[in-house]
């Protein structure tokens, strides 16, 4: 068997990179290990508008279950902070947060992506797991894949990995992939059923009691259904412990159960070598603030796509021809993604009562016509918080 192209995932990135490369006009197998694209559900479902701009496609009610107008952020004390439609246009929220898009339905959108790319040709084969690169004389040239008992060798020019967090293969490849544990975020995650929640507006809750190292959320389905999960990083208790006692004061009805792991610890430093490119969570491609990588991913897996295309054209898959992919959609994100980075390491040293501090700043003060006295008189009381200013500055 031989393509000029695996993409190894077929989950957004891999069914996006899949479908970008057979668009231009070459040969390509994704390979998916599990028997059903787009199942189990591995995230809370939310996207920004821009994922459907990256790919030229109007959004459907097909995969569509609600549209986010808002956001309401909830302090340890209960106290909250509503981030609005256009309120964010130009700050950092407005990088970090889906607090405008939509909650999808994955299983439906992943399978649909998948489904589009083999309309214009790309052959998948599902239940199928990857072993191992094929490499020769140091540069990647197919894999070594396993189907319903079946090893088998497959060659191809490029071999894109999409296939999330807990892959190896762009270590296999030659790259320093390691993560650091401290970086990597558990979370469990219920869909529930009977919930009286606002349909336009997602649910942010922080402290150390409710998510230490990160927080809980409400993302809105429609119809009083709702995924509400829990995201937590150096605990001594699991995320499903804190998803349990989170969910307990709500009278609703799980109907499923999702448990994964999130990288939050920023790209890696290199995401191309010699035949091979990295794509998704497994290159890091994750906001280390908000953990939501799916307008990140899909952009990015265009791009790989049509970088491998174009190599394969060009019948050059060197690494330094592949080096294209990592310097456009660094140009695109990684300002943004160190940033965010930065502003999640500050972020981990506030106690539960800074984040109550700065939740009654804001409920105190429209932010629009704050004063710099204001600021600093407020900073002058909170020597943490005024530290964590500089830090960042």
């Amino acid at each position: 068997m031989k393509y000029d192209v695996i993409v190894v995932g077929g989950r957004i990135g891999g069914s996006i990179s899949s479908l970008f490369a057979s668009r231009n006009d070459v040969d390509v197998l994704m390979i998916e290990k599990r028997q059903e694209i787009g199942s189990p559900v591995q995230c809370a479902e939310g996207t920004t508008f821009s994922t459907f701009e990256t790919l030229e496609m109007k959004p459907s009610k097909k995969y569509i279950c609600s549209e986010i107008r808002g956001a309401q952020v909830h302090a340890p004390d209960g106290r909250t902070m509503k981030v609005e439609e256009g309120m964010t246009d130009g700050n950092i929220l407005n990088n970090n947060t889906i607090s405008e898009g939509y909650v999808l339905d994955r299983r439906v959108f992943d399978k649909y992506l998948a489904i589009e790319s083999a309309k214009v040709g790309t052959d998948v084969m599902v239940k199928t797991t990857v072993k191992d690169l094929i490499r020769k004389e140091g540069k990647v040239c197919g894999v070594v894949a396993k189907h319903l008992g079946e090893t088998m060798e497959i060659k191809a020019d490029v071999v894109i990995a999409a296939d999330g967090v807990e892959s190896n293969l762009a270590y296999k490849s030659g790259i320093n992939s390691i993560k650091n544990p401290d970086d990597i975020c558990s979370c469990a995650q219920y869909e529930l059923v009977g919930l009286d929640i606002d349909p336009n507006l997602l649910e942010f809750y922080f402290g150390r009691t409710v998510a230490p190292g990160g927080y809980s959320w409400i993302f809105p389905k429609g119809e009083g259904i709702a995924n509400v999960g829990v995201g937590v990083r150096n605990s001594t208790e699991t995320a499903y412990y804190y998803l349990k006692k989170f969910v307990s004061k709500f009278d609703a009805t799980p109907v499923e159960l999702n448990i994964g792991g999130v990288p939050l610890s920023g790209p890696m430093d290199k995401t191309y070598n010699d035949g091979f490119l990295v794509v998704g969570d497994a290159a890091g491609q994750v906001d280390p603030i908000t953990g939501g990588g799916i307008h990140i991913t899909a952009s990015c897996a265009r791009i790989a796509g049509e970088v491998a295309a174009e190599a394969i054209k060009e019948e050059n898959v060197s690494s330094m021809s592949l080096k294209r992919y990592d310097e456009l959609w660094r140009d695109e994100f990684e300002d943004n993604l160190k940033t965010s980075f930065k502003f999640r390491k500050a972020f981990d040293k506030l106690s539960d009562s800074d984040m109550n501090a700065l939740a009654e700043f804001f409920e105190n003060n429209d932010l629009e016509k704050i004063s710099k006295l204001t600021t600093l008189k407020f900073l002058g009381k909170h020597p943490n918080l005024l530290k964590l200013l500089k830090d960042l500055l």
